[in-house]
């Protein structure tokens, strides 16, 4: 075994790494020669898979050569399983393959990982039952928390694909109107209160055309990736109201850059939450359908140290991704391949658990104390913000990597 070999064997058997061979998830990397193309991850290395299919080692009609998974999404889920099984049997030891794939590896570390896939849609949700308490009870009440609507269907808006954008790329502080309770009247100027979400991605990986079932839906979806919703709170006070979100969400979406498919999150799977109310028929799930995946926020100011101020679980979700696109689908709304679902900000049930500084700081009244002793109540210009989250198995853990933004100052 050369020490390449033992390298990547090594690290994909760490109990620590995020690309153990249960994982195998999907990115796009730029390769030496300045082209992008698909890979997947395995412990500290990358798999190039559009090498390996230049060479006739995988078959998938040309479709590991593009600069991201859309096309390969669109073959379907006989194709998205034949894959994952030839590059188990490739990558599995004692297969005797490691000799014939060991030229297509290249190191991780410092490699440069773009967009996954290309966004044709962007819907947000608002299904995080906790979340929804939270920000409810913070403007209306306790008694008035939730909207009448809430218990019934995944509260949802359409986003901006064309913002939505790969870790490591900053964000630009945004401008709107703003109006504080006591103005006369509003004001341009930036936000002062910037603000995450913490999320996840669900990347739909098949077409429809009309209405599809909720076990049709779960089918569909191709893969999941960590999701950060930054949001301007100040911005969305004033606007929000009869339509609710616009510029407030637009500024960005980031998610992170490895898509982490729905086969290797199968041994995760879990229930939603007990129902308050009776769902409708159609948004009934046959089976568990949501995941027990551990998040959590990293919060590092310029020149700082990061202070983890939150974690929380994917399980918290009152509504799956599947549900969600089940629901979408019910006026006709054509959904594409590529299309994104952000599955609303996660919170759990106490303070430590909240998956937005407007929770943890409770609108600003209650600040955090970072580890070098500054405080936040909202992200301040040079903060960086990441996301992390990974599914434990026994002796393995499914990670999604990270999902990093960098707050810059307002452009003048």
């Amino acid at each position: 075994m050369t020490d390449l070999i033992r390298s990547w064997v090594d690290s994909a058997n760490s109990s620590e790494t995020d690309f153990p061979l249960n994982n195998l998830p999907y990115g796009v990397f730029v390769a030496t020669d300045g082209t992008p193309r698909c890979g997947t991850a395995i412990g500290d290395f990358v798999l190039d898979l559009a090498a390996l299919e230049k060479a006739a080692l995988l078959d998938f009609g040309g479709t590991l050569g593009r600069a991201g998974w859309n096309a390969f999404m669109a073959l379907g889920s006989a194709e998205w399983m034949r894959l994952r099984q030839s590059l188990t049997e490739m990558l599995l030891e004692g297969a005797g393959t490691q000799a014939v794939v060991e030229p297509y590896l290249v190191p991780r570390e410092g490699l440069r990982l773009l967009m996954p896939f290309d966004v044709s849609e962007y819907t947000d949700f608002y299904a995080g039952k906790h979340h929804a308490m939270n920000v409810g009870t913070m403007f209306r009440g306790p008694e008035n928390a939730l909207p009448p609507n809430w218990l019934h269907l995944p509260i949802g808006y359409n986003g901006r694909a064309s913002s939505v954008v790969v870790s490591g790329t900053d964000v630009i502080r945004p401008h709107g109107q703003l109006k504080g309770p006591n103005d006369d009247a509003p004001r341009f100027g930036p936000s002062q209160r910037f603000d995450i979400e913490l999320e996840m991605g669900a990347i739909v990986g098949q077409p429809s055309t009309g209405p599809i079932s909720v076990a049709e839906a779960f089918d569909n979806i191709f893969g999941y990736v960590l999701l950060n919703d930054w949001s301007a709170r100040d911005i969305q006070a004033w606007e929000y109201q009869p339509l609710g979100p616009f510029q407030a969400k637009a500024t960005a979406t980031t998610i992170s850059p490895w898509i982490v498919t729905a086969a290797a999150m199968e041994p995760f799977r879990t229930t939603t939450p007990a129902r308050e109310k009776p769902l409708l028929d159609y948004l009934v799930e046959p089976g568990p359908m949501l995941y027990d995946i551990a998040l959590e926020v990293g919060l590092a100011p310029a020149g700082g140290t990061e202070t983890i101020i939150s974690r929380t679980n994917y399980k918290e979700m009152y509504y799956s991704s599947a549900q969600q696109l089940a629901h979408h689908t019910t006026s006709g709304c054509p959904m594409r391949v590529g299309d994104l679902l952000g599955s609303g900000t996660i919170s759990g049930p106490e303070r430590g658990n909240r998956g937005s500084l407007l929770e943890l700081s409770w609108g600003g009244k209650e600040p955090l104390t970072l580890a070098g002793g500054e405080t936040r109540s909202f992200i301040e210009d040079g903060d960086t913000l990441t996301l992390r989250g990974h599914a434990q198995g026994d002796g393995y853990r499914v990670g999604f990597g990270e999902c990093k933004g960098t707050l810059l100052p307002a452009r003048g």
